[in-house]
């Protein structure tokens, strides 16, 4: 069983895809698939106090997305049996989840990376167990957390930024700016699922953001 709030999520899945921004996959010769894993109180019927979403912050010196805070998950191997299959792999292995304790519940529409152009899975799934996370591979993920919902839904550590022609909706959490496609997706469950309260959408420089932040990046 999964709680009332998940449950409540998983109907808003529609409004959901359709705050999702949609392109054409460039390249279907890779696919992706990330885990957007919730936790908290089983009981509750809204989002309680101790819900939360597991993140990463990608190491600094990955070729692709370095340093940026990411949902665990990766590329598809030819032996997954499909997109829940990879998203929980990708977390086993950046992060030692144990996928037993993992309820999936829902597979959003594909999204696409405009800089890889392959579709990436998102899949909702509930903590059934939370337990210990860690970075389980140095190399991809030098931290591993949960971040508070209360925390990413408080209007003051959302905020707008923008490079170039591009802009998106962003948050701050543990001294770290969450951006770009980890961030869209947050944004799209958030205002979805009815979760969102009203918040500043000015504009702020994402190199100047990102320069104050300890997610040790840079843009290209």
């Amino acid at each position: 069983m999964i709680p009332t709030w998940i449950a409540r999520l998983v109907q808003a899945t529609p409004e959901i895809n359709r705050q999702l921004a949609h392109t054409p996959a460039e390249n279907r010769d890779q696919e992706a698939a990330v885990l957007m894993l919730f936790s908290g109180d089983p009981a509750a019927d809204t989002v309680p106090r101790d819900a939360g979403v597991l993140l990463t912050h990608r190491n600094p010196t990955m070729r692709t997305h370095s340093g940026q805070i990411a949902f665990p998950g990766g590329r598809t191997d030819p032996t997954d049996d499909g997109p829940v299959h990879t998203a929980l792999r990708e977390a086993w292995e950046e992060t030692g989840l144990d996928p037993n304790t993992v309820q999936p519940v829902a597979q959003l529409d594909e999204v696409h990376i405009r800089r890889s152009g392959y579709p990436i899975h998102p899949i909702i799934a509930y903590w059934l167990e939370p337990e210990e996370v860690y970075p389980a591979s140095l190399d991809e993920t030098d931290d591993v957390f949960e971040a508070p919902l209360y925390h990413l839904l408080d209007p003051a550590n959302r905020l707008m930024v923008g490079h170039g022609a591009w802009k998106g909706p962003a948050f701050s959490i543990n001294g770290y700016i969450v951006w770009g496609f980890t961030a869209g997706l947050l944004h799209a469950v958030f205002r979805g699922a009815g979760w969102e309260k009203p918040w500043d959408e000015s504009v702020h420089d994402l190199s100047t953001a990102l320069s104050h932040s300890r997610n040790g990046e840079r843009l290209r």
